[in-house]
């Protein structure tokens, strides 16, 4: 219990730095959380550690954390020469397909699924962090916005467990979460609308019918979030993505809800503006 304590001070100290320093603190933590999260994903599914799987590895982490670092060069880092960014930028558009020469080259008995691996690191962590990016940095850079969607998950996340291990009877999916209840889900999304109308008077970024449906989006897709997450780490025998952080797990473990909600909180804005 110390130590879950420790840990979870320590981190919350971290994402208030990095989200409340400035533009470069920001890019700079979720550079970190997109990276560390991919290569904790990356570990699960290549968990043997021959050089051809490290290399896979590294090229799948690096993969993953392009749409983040191309929208930190638009959004942030303007130190480059115009020439030299279309250059970058073609580069990294390019990359993703550079590894399907990787698997040509590697000979691998299924190089698909390694493709399809390398996928799936982009698609599941890199563009929701990149989205993230776009929401926080719209009009300059807005930390409140960030906070606020952080805030929005962890609420859902905490009152859907306060509830349900007290009134929770019915199971939401005993296959891949037997702990889960539909009074506890159905709690959790209350309540992190009820949060979001309240976030409304404080943050006013967005309107109150904006808040209200990112307030909906957190509890519902961040509840499906932590649910595939669950089954994924089913699928391969694990209960924990990493160790990263003592007595919580991994960076998979505790942005899982975060990351998939973030491309719905992104469609609804877009869709509200």
């Amino acid at each position: 219990m110390k130590q879950r304590v420790i840990t979870a001070t320590i981190f919350t100290a971290v994402m208030l730095c990095g989200i409340y320093g400035d533009k470069y603190s920001f890019f700079g933590l979720f550079l970190l959380i997109t990276g560390g999260t991919l290569w904790e994903l990356f570990g699960l599914l290549w968990p043997e550690a021959d050089a051809q799987r490290r290399l896979r590895r590294i090229l799948g982490t690096v993969a993953g954390m392009l749409p983040l670092l191309l929208v930190a060069q638009f959004k942030t880092f303007h130190f480059l020469p115009g020439s030299v960014v279309i250059v970058l930028t073609l580069l990294a558009y390019l990359f993703p397909f550079a590894l399907f020469l990787v698997e040509l080259y590697l000979a691998a008995k299924e190089p698909f699924r390694n493709i399809a691996y390398y996928l799936l690191g982009i698609v599941y962590v890199g563009i929701p962090y990149s989205l993230l990016a776009i929401i926080a940095t719209e009009h300059g850079y807005q930390p409140h916005r960030v906070f606020g969607l952080l805030w929005l998950v962890w609420t859902s996340d905490t009152m859907a467990y306060l509830i349900g291990s007290r009134i929770g009877k019915t199971k939401l999916f005993e296959r891949i979460s037997p702990n889960k209840t539909w009074e506890g889900t159905i709690g959790g999304i209350i309540c992190a609308i009820l949060m979001a109308w309240a976030l409304s008077f404080w943050i006013t970024d967005y309107t109150t019918a904006q808040w209200i449906a990112l307030g909906g989006v957190a509890g519902v897709f961040g509840a499906f979030g932590d649910l595939i997450e669950s089954m994924f780490k089913r699928s391969i025998g694990v209960k924990d993505s990493g160790a990263l952080l003592p007595g919580h797990g991994g960076l998979l473990d505790r942005f899982d809800a975060f990351m998939f909600m973030l491309p719905f909180a992104w469609v609804v804005l877009e869709l509200l503006r």
